[in-house]
């Protein structure tokens, strides 16, 4: 019987590694790193009015972005979910992170804002390699558990601190993210910002 649990944990582990390999390998699948491609929703939960409102938010609070400094093109990135914003990226200097905060909060119809810019440091790239690998296994992860909508979220990883965006369909579901994160090896904080669909507003015709 021992035989038998051990060999399920160990192939349990290896195609959570196969997994990892191949979606690190993989352009244009959920985001890697600080610098994610943001929230990629298969079937998105939330209303069609919601979506609208969330898509003009987004180019409004993009452009202004870019106004105050075209750089920000690579290193910032924001993402509208019902009317929250959230930003992740590096800048150079603290102002501008308060900066980009103010910018956030006067978006025509924002409800709550969450930066988790980063100010630069020195480049380390044990600490970078270490920080893909956790989000590569996260994501690998959440695909094998099949009561989990993997590509409702965006993972990033700084300094082996998580950090989780989506819309989860259940508390339950939610819980279950978290706690795959929790399981990951080196993590030592889980930040989670999700959404339940239950919460979302709902657009009335």
């Amino acid at each position: 019987m021992t035989i038998v649990l051990k060999s399920k944990i160990k192939n349990k582990f290896f195609l959570i590694f196969l997994i990892s390999l191949f979606l690190n390998g993989c352009a244009g699948v959920s985001s890697s790193g600080i610098f994610g491609t943001g929230v990629s929703i298969a079937i998105d939960p939330r209303s069609l009015g919601t979506q609208i409102d969330d898509s003009l938010m987004q180019k409004n609070l993009s452009a202004r972005i870019l106004l105050v400094d075209k750089n920000y093109f690579l290193t910032v990135k924001s993402k509208v979910l019902d009317g929250r914003i959230f930003l992740t990226g590096k800048v150079d200097q603290p102002e501008e992170k308060l900066k980009l905060t103010k910018i956030a909060w006067e978006t025509e119809g924002v409800r709550s804002v969450r930066n988790d810019v980063k100010i630069k440091e020195e480049f380390n790239f044990k600490q970078s390699a270490k920080d893909i690998l956790i989000t590569s296994q996260l994501r690998a992860a959440m695909v094998l558990n099949k009561n989990i909508k993997a590509t409702n979220y965006q993972i990033d990883t700084f300094k082996k601190k998580v950090y989780i965006y989506g819309i989860a369909q259940t508390e339950d579901e939610k819980n279950l993210v978290i706690s795959e994160a929790k399981e990951i090896l080196d993590v030592e904080d889980v930040v989670a910002s999700i959404l339940l669909v239950e919460n979302l507003r709902i657009q009335r015709n």
